[in-house]
Protein backbone atom coordinates (compact mmCIF):
# COMPACT_ATOMS: atom_id res chain seq x y z
CA UNK A 1 0.00 0.00 0.00
CA UNK A 2 2.83 2.38 0.95
CA UNK A 3 4.07 1.99 -2.35
CA UNK A 4 1.15 2.59 -4.71
CA UNK A 5 0.87 5.70 -2.13
CA UNK A 6 4.20 6.75 -3.35
CA UNK A 7 3.52 6.08 -6.72
CA UNK A 8 0.55 7.89 -6.70
CA UNK A 9 2.29 10.90 -5.07
CA UNK A 10 5.11 10.91 -7.56
CA UNK A 11 2.90 10.72 -10.56
CA UNK A 12 0.76 14.00 -9.12
CA UNK A 13 3.89 16.09 -8.80
CA UNK A 14 5.09 14.88 -12.36
CA UNK A 15 1.79 16.05 -13.68
CA UNK A 16 2.21 19.68 -11.61
CA UNK A 17 5.80 20.15 -12.84
CA UNK A 18 4.98 18.78 -16.35
CA UNK A 19 4.94 21.18 -19.08
CA UNK A 20 2.19 19.06 -20.87
CA UNK A 21 -0.03 16.06 -19.98
CA UNK A 22 -2.66 13.99 -21.25
CA UNK A 23 -4.27 10.45 -21.93
CA UNK A 24 -4.24 8.64 -25.11
CA UNK A 25 -5.49 5.44 -26.79
CA UNK A 26 -3.00 3.35 -29.06
CA UNK A 27 -3.28 -0.26 -30.72
CA UNK A 28 -1.05 -1.77 -33.41
CA UNK A 29 0.74 -5.00 -33.84
CA UNK A 30 3.01 -7.63 -32.18
CA UNK A 31 5.72 -9.51 -33.93
CA UNK A 32 7.49 -12.67 -32.10
CA UNK A 33 7.35 -15.33 -29.86
CA UNK A 34 6.94 -17.19 -26.46
CA UNK A 35 10.09 -19.00 -25.38
CA UNK A 36 11.08 -22.80 -26.24
CA UNK A 37 8.58 -25.64 -25.98
CA UNK A 38 9.99 -28.81 -24.67
CA UNK A 39 8.19 -32.46 -24.24
CA UNK A 40 8.47 -34.00 -20.67
CA UNK A 41 7.85 -37.79 -22.04
CA UNK A 42 9.80 -37.90 -25.26
CA UNK A 43 12.73 -36.76 -26.75
CA UNK A 44 10.83 -34.91 -29.18
CA UNK A 45 12.87 -31.19 -30.02
CA UNK A 46 10.81 -28.23 -31.49
CA UNK A 47 11.72 -25.54 -33.54
CA UNK A 48 9.33 -22.14 -33.12
CA UNK A 49 8.08 -19.38 -35.43
CA UNK A 50 7.58 -15.66 -35.11
CA UNK A 51 3.97 -14.84 -35.73
CA UNK A 52 1.64 -11.55 -35.85
CA UNK A 53 -0.64 -10.43 -32.87
CA UNK A 54 -1.83 -7.55 -31.95
CA UNK A 55 -2.30 -4.94 -28.76
CA UNK A 56 -4.77 -1.94 -27.88
CA UNK A 57 -5.14 -0.16 -24.62
CA UNK A 58 -4.52 3.49 -23.57
CA UNK A 59 -2.24 5.56 -21.90
CA UNK A 60 -0.83 8.35 -19.87
CA UNK A 61 1.99 11.13 -21.15
CA UNK A 62 3.54 14.02 -19.46
CA UNK A 63 6.55 15.59 -20.45
CA UNK A 64 8.27 18.54 -18.41
CA UNK A 65 12.59 19.57 -18.38
CA UNK A 66 12.68 17.58 -22.06
CA UNK A 67 11.57 14.41 -20.27
CA UNK A 68 8.67 11.96 -20.93
CA UNK A 69 6.62 9.60 -18.71
CA UNK A 70 4.64 7.55 -19.94
CA UNK A 71 2.75 4.72 -18.39
CA UNK A 72 0.64 2.54 -20.26
CA UNK A 73 -2.50 -0.28 -19.80
CA UNK A 74 -3.12 -2.80 -22.83
CA UNK A 75 -4.42 -5.99 -23.91
CA UNK A 76 -1.93 -8.24 -25.81
CA UNK A 77 -2.38 -11.35 -28.08
CA UNK A 78 0.52 -13.03 -29.49
CA UNK A 79 1.22 -16.80 -31.41
CA UNK A 80 3.91 -18.71 -31.65
CA UNK A 81 3.77 -21.62 -34.06
CA UNK A 82 6.04 -24.66 -32.83
CA UNK A 83 6.96 -27.64 -34.92
CA UNK A 84 8.26 -31.31 -34.16
CA UNK A 85 11.77 -31.76 -35.22
CA UNK A 86 11.08 -35.25 -35.05
CA UNK A 87 9.31 -37.80 -37.79
CA UNK A 88 6.22 -36.59 -37.33
CA UNK A 89 6.48 -33.30 -37.64
CA UNK A 90 2.83 -32.01 -35.80
CA UNK A 91 2.53 -28.36 -35.42
CA UNK A 92 1.04 -26.78 -32.38
CA UNK A 93 -0.25 -23.23 -32.54
CA UNK A 94 0.42 -21.47 -29.11
CA UNK A 95 -1.57 -18.46 -27.80
CA UNK A 96 -0.94 -16.17 -25.32
CA UNK A 97 -3.46 -13.15 -24.47
CA UNK A 98 -2.15 -11.26 -21.02
CA UNK A 99 -2.46 -7.23 -19.78
CA UNK A 100 1.08 -5.17 -20.51
CA UNK A 101 1.59 -2.77 -17.65
CA UNK A 102 5.12 -0.63 -19.55
CA UNK A 103 6.07 2.04 -17.39
CA UNK A 104 8.33 4.13 -19.78
CA UNK A 105 11.20 6.92 -19.66
CA UNK A 106 12.45 8.74 -22.49
CA UNK A 107 13.16 11.83 -23.79
CA UNK A 108 13.18 13.38 -27.80
CA UNK A 109 15.98 13.68 -30.35
CA UNK A 110 15.69 15.62 -32.86
CA UNK A 111 12.60 17.36 -34.03
CA UNK A 112 9.75 14.70 -33.42
CA UNK A 113 12.03 11.74 -32.99
CA UNK A 114 12.29 10.06 -29.35
CA UNK A 115 13.79 7.24 -27.74
CA UNK A 116 12.08 5.42 -24.69
CA UNK A 117 12.39 2.49 -22.12
CA UNK A 118 11.22 0.95 -19.03
CA UNK A 119 10.10 -1.99 -17.04
CA UNK A 120 7.25 -3.83 -18.74
CA UNK A 121 4.71 -5.65 -16.10
CA UNK A 122 2.89 -8.76 -17.43
CA UNK A 123 -0.03 -10.36 -16.55
CA UNK A 124 -1.29 -13.62 -18.24
CA UNK A 125 -5.05 -13.98 -18.74
CA UNK A 126 -5.33 -16.85 -21.03
CA UNK A 127 -2.92 -19.86 -22.51
CA UNK A 128 -3.20 -22.37 -24.67
CA UNK A 129 -2.56 -24.92 -28.07
CA UNK A 130 -4.95 -23.69 -30.45
CA UNK A 131 -6.36 -26.63 -32.22
CA UNK A 132 -4.84 -29.57 -29.46
CA UNK A 133 -7.10 -30.29 -26.69
CA UNK A 134 -4.35 -30.00 -23.91
CA UNK A 135 -5.17 -27.87 -20.71
CA UNK A 136 -2.46 -26.27 -18.88
CA UNK A 137 -1.59 -25.55 -15.76
CA UNK A 138 -1.62 -22.00 -13.92
CA UNK A 139 2.20 -20.53 -14.64
CA UNK A 140 4.66 -20.24 -12.39
CA UNK A 141 4.05 -16.44 -12.06
CA UNK A 142 0.90 -14.93 -13.49
CA UNK A 143 2.42 -11.49 -13.02
CA UNK A 144 6.02 -11.16 -14.46
CA UNK A 145 8.77 -8.07 -15.25
CA UNK A 146 10.43 -7.66 -18.52
CA UNK A 147 11.35 -4.43 -20.42
CA UNK A 148 10.72 -2.12 -23.65
CA UNK A 149 13.16 -0.37 -25.07
CA UNK A 150 12.77 1.84 -28.91
CA UNK A 151 11.97 4.51 -30.72
CA UNK A 152 8.98 6.60 -31.92
CA UNK A 153 8.02 9.60 -33.81
CA UNK A 154 5.39 12.15 -32.91
CA UNK A 155 3.58 14.19 -35.41
CA UNK A 156 0.84 16.67 -33.24
CA UNK A 157 -1.21 14.62 -31.54
CA UNK A 158 -0.07 11.61 -33.49
CA UNK A 159 2.47 8.91 -32.86
CA UNK A 160 4.07 5.68 -34.24
CA UNK A 161 6.30 3.64 -31.64
CA UNK A 162 9.17 0.57 -32.49
CA UNK A 163 9.79 -1.36 -29.54
CA UNK A 164 11.39 -4.36 -28.57
CA UNK A 165 10.61 -6.01 -25.53
CA UNK A 166 12.48 -8.95 -23.71
CA UNK A 167 12.52 -11.25 -20.76
CA UNK A 168 14.85 -11.02 -17.01
CA UNK A 169 13.71 -14.31 -16.31
CA UNK A 170 11.82 -16.96 -17.77
CA UNK A 171 8.13 -18.01 -16.66
CA UNK A 172 7.24 -21.94 -17.06
CA UNK A 173 3.68 -23.51 -17.59
CA UNK A 174 3.85 -26.89 -17.82
CA UNK A 175 0.54 -29.73 -18.40
CA UNK A 176 0.45 -33.59 -19.05
CA UNK A 177 -2.48 -34.94 -20.50
CA UNK A 178 -3.80 -37.62 -23.44
CA UNK A 179 -2.82 -36.89 -27.09
CA UNK A 180 -4.37 -40.17 -29.41
CA UNK A 181 -4.13 -42.25 -26.08
CA UNK A 182 -0.26 -40.96 -25.61
CA UNK A 183 1.01 -39.56 -22.98
CA UNK A 184 2.50 -36.02 -23.33
CA UNK A 185 3.66 -33.22 -21.21
CA UNK A 186 4.86 -29.89 -22.50
CA UNK A 187 6.63 -27.55 -20.71
CA UNK A 188 6.51 -23.49 -22.14
CA UNK A 189 8.49 -20.67 -21.64
CA UNK A 190 5.38 -18.13 -21.71
CA UNK A 191 7.55 -14.86 -21.61
CA UNK A 192 7.75 -12.94 -24.72
CA UNK A 193 10.14 -12.34 -26.84
CA UNK A 194 8.93 -9.40 -29.64
CA UNK A 195 9.00 -6.14 -32.00
CA UNK A 196 6.56 -4.20 -31.04
CA UNK A 197 4.83 -1.14 -33.90
CA UNK A 198 2.09 1.04 -32.39
CA UNK A 199 0.13 3.98 -33.85
CA UNK A 200 -1.43 5.98 -30.81
CA UNK A 201 -3.30 9.52 -30.48
CA UNK A 202 -2.59 11.82 -27.96
CA UNK A 203 -5.78 13.95 -26.18
CA UNK A 204 -3.06 16.40 -24.82
CA UNK A 205 -3.52 18.92 -22.18
CA UNK A 206 -1.39 21.89 -21.84
CA UNK A 207 -0.92 23.51 -18.87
Amino acid sequence: MKKIIVAVLLLSGITALSQSTGFGIKGGFNYGSVGDLESEFTNSTFSKENKTGFHAGVFYKAKFAGLIIQPELLYTKLNTEYTNDGVSSDVYDYELSKIDIPLLVGFDIIGPLNIKAGPSFQYILENGFKEVNIDFEDPENSFTVGYQLGVGVTLGQLGIDVRYEGAFTDNTIITESQVEDNSVGFQVDARPSQWILSLSYAFDKKN
